[in-house]
């Protein structure tokens, strides 16, 4: 017998013999099945790439491999080879100006590519077209994604000032009206699950006023808010319906001028009927939740 036979020899015969004595155990080995399976089936190093990942993707700014450890409570040591592998692979990619990490665009194609999301951009596409020719301003279509919005479409506005948000635009969910419009239109499960990705984590008041705004976008149907970042802009937003479930957040940020080509009284009223006009188009696959 050579070397490997006797290997897998060994492995079939230890195999065996935990078996066995897993069954002789009776009652209180099955209480810990699982917690056996999670431990036989780790892996350390996919864990802290994806350790890695979740990181970034909550982070505004680029961060340096020490600061990266320094958060994961991990050795620059163990993480420098998987952040080295993961920015050879196209996932993270290094910011010249500081030398920091941060994702790459790479996460946000492959997600791109399932069916249900690019059936859901192909659907609204047309009706974004129309609505920023209708309106004059640009709008973009938002999704949940690990407790932020993400921007997965846009349409620019026709005329030759406006405002626009780049594809792949992310924010945590508590911070963007889309965000609290896509909470708003969820099941009660569904809440609490997102709920548990926000980073950084809302205190106890903050969480109850995002709830409560939530609750009034629902109410009324759409939520309209001032920009917070952008003097002149209103943000408004409507959902995007399936059995009464926000799939997607059609928004528009409305930038006020001297001769709008509509009123933001009647851009809200466009805004909504393309909504419902795009909830009617959607199949059950397209659901995002």
């Amino acid at each position: 017998m050579n070397s490997q036979s006797a290997q897998d020899q060994a492995a079939i015969s230890s195999g065996w013999h935990l078996m066995q004595t897993t069954n002789m155990k009776g009652q209180k080995a099955d209480s810990h099945a699982d917690d056996e399976d999670v431990i036989r089936y780790r892996a350390p190093a996919l864990e802290k790439g994806l350790d890695i990942l979740e990181l970034l993707v909550a982070e505004p700014h680029p961060l340096t491999v020490s600061v990266i450890a320094q958060k994961l409570n991990r050795s620059t040591g163990e993480l420098f080879r998987m952040i080295q592998v993961l920015d050879r692979r196209g996932f993270v990619e290094q910011a010249p100006e500081s030398g920091g990490y941060r994702l790459s665009g790479r996460l946000f194609s492959l997600g791109m590519v399932q069916p249900a999301v690019k059936t859901l951009i192909e659907v609204c596409l047309p009706h974004m077209r129309q609505l920023s020719l209708n309106i004059g301003q640009s709008c973009h279509l938002v999704l949940h994604s690990v407790g932020q919005i993400v921007v997965v479409a846009r349409m620019e506005s026709s005329e030759l000032i406006g405002f626009s948000v780049r594809i792949g635009y992310r924010r945590p969910l508590t911070h963007a009206l889309s965000g609290a419009l896509l909470y708003a239109f969820q099941p009660e499960v569904v809440r609490r699950r997102w709920e548990e990705h926000l980073r950084p984590r809302p205190g106890k008041e903050e969480l109850a006023e995002f709830r409560a705004k939530s609750d009034r976008i629902r109410k009324k149907g759409y939520g309209q808010q001032a920009s917070e970042f952008v003097p002149g802009v209103t943000d408004i937003s409507a959902p995007i319906l399936r059995d009464n479930i926000a799939a997607a957040a059609l928004t528009v940020p409305f930038l006020e001028s001297t001769s709008p080509v509509r009123s933001l009284k009647e851009s809200i009223e466009y805004l909504v009927r393309t909504a419902d006009e795009i909830s009617g188009s959607l199949l059950g696959s397209d659901q995002r939740a």
